[in-house]
């Protein structure tokens, strides 16, 4: 089952209003962007955030779980947790603000 367009649009409407964040379609799934950074993905209707030190000791004992077969884990955000907007922006600005810039060619 590959990620609906509604997940998508409902985990952007509730982002947008806080965070300035897009989502990109690769490989029938999504990589969320913050920054111009890939800080998540979303496969499966569900939401995988990159796991950082930062993004780690923020979101406290989420479960560490696989985008998808053959991924590094990252934290899995259940869907019960989208709907506090604030928590949600920290999270995906913190584990952007700790990955490395994109190097320019």
């Amino acid at each position: 089952m590959r990620t609906s367009q509604e997940t998508i649009d409902r985990l952007l409407a509730i982002l947008s209003p806080v965070l300035d964040v897009r989502a990109r379609k690769m490989f029938g799934e999504y990589a969320l962007y913050c920054d111009e950074k890939v800080a998540g993905l979303v496969c499966r209707d569900e939401l995988v955030v990159k796991e950082t030190p930062a993004g780690a000791s923020f979101a406290g004992n989420l479960e560490r779980r696989a985008a998808y077969p053959g991924s590094k884990p990252g934290l899995h955000v259940p869907h019960a947790l989208w709907s506090d907007s604030a928590w949600l922006a920290e999270l995906i600005q913190k584990t952007a603000d700790a990955l490395p810039k994109k190097q320019s060619k």
